[in-house]
């Protein structure tokens, strides 16, 4: 219901906004703008569709084949302990546990083009389980959550977006990153435990989440003690070869299971076909809205607002200028990156509004574009708290990108 109205409220605000354009500016072609925009962003759609299609079919074959294999049930028993309690309404050693331990952990590689399509199949397990199929259970929306708030490891395309722009040292937002995206991912936890009433002083779940911290502690220690140079060097092969691995342990486990390998992942990858074509609808719905909200300036209007509120109230405003980035970043994972790329060559990627826009960038992922491929490739329509726990997440993500820019760079 609330991204109902949210997706009303985009076109309504886009016409608002372009009737006041062209009754106090003059602005003739705002409309041509917005209409220009609404046709690209569902063209825009149907090619995000299309280059899913390919990795669906890629990755969802190879889940066949290590769910086939027995692979995916040993991932969900390593992890029973913590998501038995995070995701209550999921019977123990349910494939969807698994899957859901493969997404979050191609996201913390930051993966993601293996994240989208495991995390698709785990939410066809989990609707399996759904006595209403066009609500959200408890468990989906927890999922969801936890790939809104894109906990990342390793953000490796932002790296590589500074490296193209001439930063000196293009890894010095690693740290930043991880400690705004861990701050998301937990605050993101903590407020769905909270409301779902799931017990958060449970010994087990302290205990994961004292190890999360630990973790993220040693990757810090470790990569702030490499050379400049090494980090990405090292955690692009961390990522990708952990990944390979886990392909190769699939097939070594189908080969001593004697399945047939090549007709299972034929299987799987039907499955991702059909997934692409399901997410079409939902794709072309959300980006039109979002794309016509953007041509109408009404994110001009926002940022600009904001902009005053924080320089009347007395406040540093040197991050004011990567706000766009976090206002796009729920909206549209290629706007914000694009809102980033722009702050890198006006300013420079070594200036510090470009690095704080590369830490909100790497804290979230892109909530409406998980929402709507997540919930539509089942055909959830009702989302019931998604919406606002996501965005709370969002936000806290953002918050803590600037705060962590400061700690390191101002």
């Amino acid at each position: 219901m609330v991204l109902n109205y949210i997706w009303i409220a985009f076109f309504l605000i886009a016409f608002v906004v372009a009737v006041g354009r062209t009754l106090f500016a003059g602005d003739l072609g705002v409309w041509s703008d917005i209409m220009s925009a609404s046709f690209t962003s569902a063209a825009g759609a149907f090619e995000i569709s299309l280059g899913l299609t390919g990795v669906l079919s890629l990755w969802l074959g190879l889940m066949k084949i290590g769910e086939r294999a027995g692979v995916i049930a040993v991932f969900g028993r390593l992890v029973s302990p913590l998501f038995c309690r995070l995701f209550p309404g999921v019977p123990k050693g349910h494939p969807a546990m698994g899957s859901i331990f493969m997404n979050v952990s191609a996201n913390m590689l930051g993966l993601d083009n293996a994240a989208t399509p495991l995390g698709l199949k785990a939410m066809q397990e989990l609707q399996d389980l759904n006595r209403q199929k066009d609500t959200a259970t408890d468990a989906m929306i927890m999922f969801l959550v936890l790939n809104a708030s894109g906990l990342c490891f390793i953000p490796i395309s932002i790296m590589m977006y500074r490296a193209q722009a001439g930063a000196a040292n293009p890894t010095d937002v690693f740290l930043p990153i991880l400690l705004a995206t861990f701050i998301s991912t937990l605050v993101g936890i903590v407020a769905l435990c909270i409301k779902q009433r799931i017990r958060l002083l449970d010994p087990v779940l302290l205990c994961w989440l004292g190890g999360m911290m630990a973790v993220i502690g040693g990757i810090v220690w470790f990569f702030s003690s490499l050379p400049a140079e090494a980090v990405q060097v090292y955690s692009g092969f961390v990522a990708n070869a952990l990944l390979l691995t886990v392909i190769v342990g699939f097939i070594v486990a189908g080969l001593r299971k004697r399945i047939n390998m090549y007709e299972t992942f034929i299987e799987g990858a039907k499955e991702g076909f059909h997934t692409a074509v399901m997410i079409i609808p939902y794709l072309v719905a959300i980006l039109v809205a979002i794309g016509m909200f953007r041509a109408s300036g009404a994110m001009d209007v926002i940022t600009s607002g904001l902009e005053q509120a924080v320089s009347a109230i007395g406040i540093d405003a040197q991050w004011v200028a990567a706000l766009p980035t976090a206002i796009m970043k729920p909206l549209s994972g290629s706007g914000s990156r694009g809102m980033m790329v722009d702050l890198m060559n006006t300013y420079g990627a070594d200036a510090f509004v470009s690095r704080v826009s590369a830490a909100i960038q790497g804290s979230t992922d892109t909530m409406f574009y998980v929402l709507a491929v997540y919930f539509g490739s089942v055909g959830v329509r009702r989302t019931r708290y998604a919406v606002g726990y996501a965005l709370f997440a969002d936000i806290t993500g953002s918050v803590a990108g600037i705060l962590a820019a400061y700690l390191f760079f101002a």
